[in-house]
């Protein structure tokens, strides 16, 4: 019964909710451009919280733990790479397939879902925001630079996003910055309210997977591939990421991280961003070729998120049991 309760967890619900809503019922247009609004909005006042919420002390202790950010960055840019090159391997891979699964083991982390999967399970909030930004500025450079290497393409004209640069200062540093240093006028009322916090940190997340997904539908998720292939890259997608949690898992044991900081490792070391990916891939790659490539990050997107949630919720509720 614990095991279908877990199963059954209500956030976990929600996210499958969210998908078949956005498949349903994708944001189109106007709604479209409103659902990315409010999901960008849900996410400035997240990080807001969490400025006001995290102590000076908390936010040095996290920019220190350069251990942790380097396990991260290594899991992040090369262990996630080599998993792209053996994956494309495999001869049951269809040729369609190999060039989007590598792609997707070259991006950042994601910043918005690592930071809120961590403050969820209750690990190292402030150290979780410097890796996850740091990953995600630093894939701007790599990304492309990785991709030139490994799957011998060269981008015509500038490979940098200065949009994505700016959107992650604006978006995530600049509100928690702001929050941290309203923190002396608004930090006893953000702890006395944990719990509204806990449901900005989920509403953002159903929020950005709605988005996210409806733009997939939207851009033909369901008819870029036949059924038994979508299975296979299901499939793929499942295993790269059970394989890289285990990873990240084992890593942070072996590195005698805290608890704290081994959950901000396994959660900003899983993820894969596909707020990165789609502008890097329309840089890189010719507009016929975006689709299919992208199509792998969309699922993997999703897949991440549901794991991770449930994932997440379980190391939270084992610590407040603790």
């Amino acid at each position: 019964m614990n095991r279908l309760r877990q199963l059954l967890d209500p956030f976990l619900l929600l996210l499958l909710a969210t998908v078949a809503l956005a498949s349903v019922l994708p944001a189109r247009g106007t709604g479209a451009v409103i659902a990315d609004a409010i999901a960008d909005a849900g996410i400035v006042l997240l990080f807001f919280l969490h400025g006001a919420k995290l102590s000076r002390e908390a936010i040095w202790g996290g920019a220190k733990a350069w251990k942790l950010h380097l396990a991260t960055l290594a899991t992040t840019f090369v262990v996630f790479p080599i998993l792209g090159l053996l994956a494309g391997r495999f001869a049951f891979v269809p040729d369609n397939m190999q060039a989007g699964l590598l792609f997707l083991t070259l991006l950042p982390s994601t910043v918005q879902s690592s930071i809120a999967f961590t403050a969820i399970a209750r690990g190292n909030v402030a150290a979780a925001v410097v890796s996850a930004s740091f990953s995600n500025l630093l894939g701007i450079f790599a990304t492309p630079l990785l991709v030139a290497m490994l799957m011998q393409r060269s981008g015509n004209g500038s490979l940098i996003s200065l949009s994505a640069v700016e959107g992650i200062v604006l978006q995530l540093l600049l509100p928690f910055i702001i929050g941290h240093l309203l923190r002396p006028w608004i930090g006893a009322f953000v702890a006395r309210h944990k719990a509204m916090i806990g449901r900005v940190d989920r509403g953002s997340i159903l929020l950005v997977v709605y988005a996210a997904f409806s733009a997939a539908v939207v851009e033909g998720l369901w008819s870029k591939v036949s059924g038994e292939e979508l299975l296979i890259l299901a499939g793929l997608c499942i295993a790269i990421l059970v394989i890289i949690l285990l990873f990240t898992y084992g890593l942070g044991r072996m590195m005698g991280l805290s608890r704290e900081d081994a959950i901000v490792l396994q959660f900003c070391g899983s993820k894969k961003s596909l707020a990165s990916g789609v502008p890097i891939a329309g840089v890189l790659f010719p507009a016929a070729a975006v689709g299919p490539i992208l199509l792998p990050i969309m699922l993997f997107h999703q897949i991440q998120l549901m794991a991770c949630a449930l994932l997440a919720r379980r190391y939270g509720a084992r610590s407040d049991t603790e």
